[in-house]
């Protein structure tokens, strides 16, 4: 008998509730999507893992019960990839928060992120190595509408994003950015730690489950001196430099 391929999805939606950070279009993107995949794409609906902070709000009831923190975004990602065998299509879509990290002395000056509804930062870094691990002949494919997601698989040669600028819409909409001050002044007061260096509050506050960029420095150096070939795409809802928008669903007919 042939092998089946497998499609398998992690879908991960941050709406920030009762935060001064509130978004209000993301939850319905990636229940959105979830939909699209079935119905258009042929998923299995249990091979599709969705992670929003919808309970945060209702307590119960809600589309997932396991939190988009940092710390589950990537176990969900990584035993995606754990599962991955040559043909099978994998897909990640992130509606979130996203940030840019300085860098000092980089030519870029910059490192992208997306911010989980706990603020423990996935890095580029954390991604790369995703990508890195993907089995020969298995496609990953992420889709990040979030601000800054340009870049977001550092040195990927498949990026597929916006190239110019495009007017507002007529209808409200928000920023998905949070300012890398406003990040490190949150974590300043979890921590209660003086120091502008985000890794030392990330750490502080999730220890081995911070980015790979913070656990182990030399790490970022090491990965792309082993880059491999991949079939890794990303889709991105800006450039490294640029914002997205967030649209609040009950403007725009609920959708």
């Amino acid at each position: 008998m042939a092998k089946v391929n497998k499609r398998l999805a992690v879908l991960v939606g941050c709406n920030y509730p009762n935060t001064q950070y509130e978004l209000h279009g993301c939850i319905n993107d990636v229940v959105a999507m979830k939909d699209l995949l079935v119905k258009r794409f042929g998923f299995d609906p249990t091979n599709i893992e969705l992670l929003t902070d919808a309970s945060a709000v209702t307590g119960e009831g809600s589309s997932s019960v396991v939190l988009p923190t940092g710390e589950n975004i990537k176990a969900a990602l990584s035993k995606m990839v754990s599962q991955a065998e040559a043909g099978d299509v994998l897909y990640f879509h992130y509606s979130g928060h996203g940030t840019r990290i300085p860098k000092p002395a980089h030519i870029f000056g910059h490192d992208e992120a997306i911010v989980p509804c706990d603020f423990n930062l996935i890095t580029d870094v954390d991604f790369r190595q995703l990508v890195n691990q993907l089995p020969k002949g298995a496609s990953f494919t992420i889709l990040s509408d979030s601000c800054h997601s340009g870049g977001l698989i550092d040195k990927e040669k498949e990026q597929i994003g916006p190239s110019t600028y495009r007017a507002a819409s007529s209808l409200s909409y928000k920023a998905k950015n949070i300012p890398f001050e406003s990040i490190l002044e949150h974590l300043t007061t979890l921590t209660g730690i003086n120091t502008s260096d985000i890794g030392t509050h990330l750490l502080e506050s999730f220890g081995a489950n911070a980015s790979l960029k913070f656990l182990t420095p030399q790490l970022e150096s090491e990965l792309f001196d082993f880059l491999k070939a991949d079939e890794g795409i990303l889709l991105s809802g800006c450039q490294a430099d640029e914002t997205s928008a967030d649209m609040n669903p009950m403007e725009s007919g609920g959708k």
